[in-house]
């Protein structure tokens, strides 16, 4: 009796074994090219020469290798969008430091100090998490206002760390409660103080959950566009996220696409480096803080 090759039940017994796995590689391949395509579009925009970067239909990779984009980053089409991500990094960098410090402190008491109304105060700092900026824009720029801190980079990095605060207490809070009880205890027979204890014994275990916090500060300050759109007018205090919006709405003249493509290469670089960097800390933060 003749048998069918292409039957996979006549298929030797390595080949159908290895099926199931090629087949999860070829699924695997297939989201990394979906999800690393616009990447290569944006990096192969950006290395254009101007012409060709306007050219329509786009080509597909750059024909002449050219660095004049990111060159005109300078201030060439009437904004600095160096200045700008400087701006950014300063705002983001602000509000991160003093986030990852409050939300530190403020975590430890509300996970290690019991006192009355302890867990409806936590909830209810949790709560203000979820009101939404749109609906107190008006009375935060009247405080910003009579605090002198309108259209300055100092009054926006204040309003990201009362926005990011809540989520950064509830990661913290969590984070020490992961952290046994007996190691501060052992701490303190060995003669430390409170104070000592948290900082030399607490803190280096909480590092995930410090990473992490920090981490999800500066992405979401860095990101952010619509406080940065009401609360700063002028031009050379816009953070990169305003000041690519004004070269995509063409503001400042006809649109460059090789120039705007090459701020948002350079808008995106700062966040997939430091996420590559401190990736291990940012799960391990996640999963010992956010899960629990």
């Amino acid at each position: 009796m003749e048998t069918d090759p292409e039957d996979p039940k006549n298929l030797p017994a390595a080949i159908r074994q290895s099926l199931p796995q090629a087949a999860w590689w070829a699924v695997c391949a297939s989201l990394a090219v979906l999800f690393l395509y616009p990447l290569y579009v944006l990096l192969s925009q950006s290395l254009k020469a101007p012409g060709e970067a306007a050219a329509a239909p786009p080509t597909l990779y750059p024909h002449e290798l050219s660095l004049d984009s990111f060159r005109s980053l300078g201030g060439d089409t009437g904004i600095s969008i160096l200045t700008n991500a400087g701006n950014s990094l300063l705002v983001s960098l602000g509000a991160t430091l003093a986030t990852v410090v409050l939300s530190t402190i403020a975590g430890y008491g509300f996970a290690r100090l019991r006192f009355p109304g302890s867990n409806l105060l936590f909830f209810a700092t949790l709560a203000t998490f979820m009101i939404p900026f749109q609906a107190i824009i008006t009375p935060l720029y009247l405080l910003l206002n009579n605090l002198g801190l309108q259209n300055s980079l100092l009054g926006l990095a204040a309003v990201y760390t009362t926005f990011q605060l809540p989520f950064g207490l509830f990661l913290m809070r969590n984070s020490f409660s992961a952290i046994p009880h007996s190691l501060e205890e052992a701490a303190l027979i060995d003669g430390c103080g409170i104070l000592t204890a948290m900082v030399r014994v607490v803190l280096p275990v909480a590092v995930p959950g410090l990473i992490t916090t920090a981490l999800l500060t500066f992405f979401a300050c860095w990101n952010e566009f619509f406080a940065a759109l009401i609360l700063v007018t002028d031009q050379d205090k816009f953070t990169l996220p305003v000041s690519l919006s004004v070269l995509a709405s063409g503001n400042l003249g006809s649109v460059n696409w090789g120039i705007l493509q090459a701020g948002v290469a350079v808008t995106i670089a700062p966040c997939v480096v430091i996420y590559l960097l401190l990736q291990k800390y940012y799960v391990g933060g996640l999963l010992s803080g956010a899960v629990k």
